[in-house]
């Protein structure tokens, strides 16, 4: 078989984002929840961080400015991932912040991409 009859090698692929974790945390954390995500790249391809703001009963308002405005400072952490990987990254982010007033959500994730 001659060189320029194999097909061209590939690189592996990982497996393909299937959900969308959000995480709801207090904005005082978000460089050590960045820290612990960053100690999981095998679960962790990579995240999104985007301020925000809380609003809800069981919210703790932490600060005068936040009980005066009604609403709790926050960051919200996008990770696209596989699904399969949800369930051992919480395990690990309890582990550091069980007490952590920290909400989630899990959504499907209908595509992922890049354009580069």
């Amino acid at each position: 078989m001659n060189p320029e009859s194999l097909p061209p090698a590939t690189t592996p692929q990982p497996p393909a984002a299937d959900c969308l974790l959000t995480l709801a945390a207090p904005r005082a954390l978000e460089e050590e929840l960045s820290d612990a995500l960053l100690e999981q790249p095998a679960l962790v391809p990579g995240f999104s961080l985007v301020p925000s703001q809380g609003v809800g009963q069981n919210l703790a308002l932490a600060t005068a400015m936040e009980q005066v405005q009604g609403r709790a400072q926050r960051v919200l952490v996008q990770v696209a991932m596989r699904q399969a990987d949800v369930e051992p990254l919480l395990q690990h982010l309890r582990g550091h912040f069980g007490g952590a007033q920290i909400a989630y959500w899990v959504v499907p994730l209908l595509a992922f991409g890049r354009f580069a």
